[in-house]
């Protein structure tokens, strides 16, 4: 069964970060040259919480909110469930699905070590499947 540390080993280290008092548009800009939908907010280096495309379109366009005066701190989601690298791919499509969220942080010791998005469980399906449609050939041929 796969496993988050093994998602986090396939994308690499290395979660961008903003700090929370950033505007949404500087994040905007930093979400497009990254091409990334959502960055970790931290304050003095601490994680906060995520702001994601969807924090964006709902709370500042759907508002009338001003993306350069408006803060990251002010529309940042913060009360995303908290998983650990041992946890399973299935486990984290359960709470994503529970939750209706596409994003979940990743904590070893209590410290935030990564992000996995709905994209990387896919992901890590397909690939999963692809490995067993392998072996399964290899067996039908030896």
């Amino acid at each position: 069964m796969k496993k988050v540390s093994d998602i986090l080993a396939r994308k690499g280290g290395g979660a961008i970060t903003i700090d929370a008092e950033t505007s949404v548009l500087d994040a905007l800009r930093l979400m497009d040259d990254k091409n990334i939908g959502s960055v970790i907010v931290t304050e003095n280096g601490e994680y906060l919480g995520l702001l994601t495309e969807r924090d964006y379109a709902r709370k500042v366009i759907l508002r009338g909110k001003s993306s350069d005066e408006t803060t990251v701190r002010e529309i940042m989601t913060t009360d995303l469930p908290h998983i650990i690298p041992d946890n399973s791919v299935e486990t984290c499509m359960h709470i994503m699905s529970e939750n209706n969220i596409r994003y979940l942080p990743v904590f070893r010791n209590d410290k935030l070590c990564g992000i996995i998005s709905i994209n990387d469980l896919v992901t890590e399906t397909i690939l999963t499947h692809l490995e067993t449609i392998e072996h399964l050939k290899s067996y039908i041929h030896s």
